[in-house]
């Protein structure tokens, strides 16, 4: 069956231009229906310059925006017109399987919240990234949405990972770790070390606390932690990787043999730029609502919203929010 995915066109930083070449990439590429939401005049103005035929493109009107300045949840309440909103009601009407939007975070988790509402068992949802390790992904929760979490919250995190990581990355008893300060048992702080003891205790394959270094070495498939520790790690991961190419590039300029080898291991440089690239991960994941949602970043490119689409569509497909009920 081909996938219906709700595109909130008017929520990037380079709405809806990003949005729409991204959605026309992603009905080219694999075929999906995809639904527009947002301003028709804006939004037919710009897919005028694309070629559309026999592509799978509608455009479904909302008069309003939520803008990253706005206070997210009174503005899921106040502008039900919104962007955001409607595409999530979408969803819940059986029009779209999925919402994909580079919208304000805290507005896109609250119209889950209030449209779609948490799966049961889960007492917050938590949003979810794929970060490029040595030998693949890893997955970090939470990434923003919890910026104070009790035990409980982090053990639900740990169940909503490893489930992703089994049923989408196809990896049998993924490897749930704690983000801490430190391996040994005695690190730590109140939460991890109560969160330590329920994943003890748990079903999960835990294998304990991990470091920040353990993110990117394939050691651990789940990292675990609350979303003020989530949000520092990814743009401090998001800075290093834009820094390491800046440092690359100004030496490989300030050298001529430097630029000779550059010509020749040019390919393996590709290579890398890729798997550092954000945009080659799409979006993050809303994890915990009842449906499908992935928060892009605002300046995302064509091809990040392209990636987040077929990743929405494949989330979709899943049905995660039940195999949580079925857990819980």
């Amino acid at each position: 069956m081909v996938s219906k995915i709700a595109v909130d066109a008017m929520g990037g930083d380079n709405s809806p231009v990003a949005e729409i070449a991204g959605a026309v990439a992603a009905c080219r590429q694999w075929g999906y229906e995809i639904i527009l939401v947002g301003d028709t005049e804006k939004i037919a103005a710009e897919l005028k310059k694309h070629r559309t035929e026999g592509l799978g493109l509608r455009i479904h009107h909302a008069s309003q925006v939520i803008g990253m300045e706005d206070s997210a949840s009174d503005a899921v309440r106040k502008k039900k017109d919104s962007s955001i909103r409607v595409a999530f009601d979408l969803v819940k009407q059986g029009e779209a399987d999925a919402v994909v939007s580079a919208g304000n975070s805290g507005a896109i988790m609250a119209a889950g919240m209030v449209v779609l509402r948490r799966v049961k068992g889960i007492d917050r949802p938590a949003i979810g990234t794929l970060i490029p390790n040595l030998k693949d992904q890893t997955m970090v929760l939470d990434m923003g949405a919890n910026v104070e979490c009790k035990p409980n919250n982090l053990y639900q995190f740990a169940v909503m990972g490893s489930l992703y990581v089994e049923h989408v990355l196809g990896k049998v008893k993924p490897r749930v770790g704690l983000l801490s300060n430190g391996s040994e048992e005695k690190k730590g702080n109140e939460l991890t070390r109560e969160t330590h003891l329920l994943l003890k205790d748990s079903s999960l394959n835990y294998i304990g606390y991990v470091e920040g270094g353990d993110v990117y070495n394939g050691s651990v498939d789940v990292v675990v932690c609350d979303g003020f520790v989530g949000n520092i790690l990814l743009k401090v991961s998001e800075g290093l990787a834009v820094a390491v190419g800046t440092m690359l590039r100004r030496e490989i300029q300030s050298r001529f043999w430097a630029r000779v080898g550059y010509l020749l291991s040019r390919p393996a440089f590709k290579s890398f730029k890729r798997k550092i690239n954000p945009a080659e991960y799409g979006g993050a994941l809303l994890l915990g609502i009842a449906g499908t949602g992935v928060i892009c970043h605002g300046s995302s490119d064509p091809v990040a919203i392209s990636i987040a689409i077929h990743q929405a569509s494949e989330f979709a497909k899943i049905r995660i929010e039940e195999r949580l009920a079925e857990f819980f």
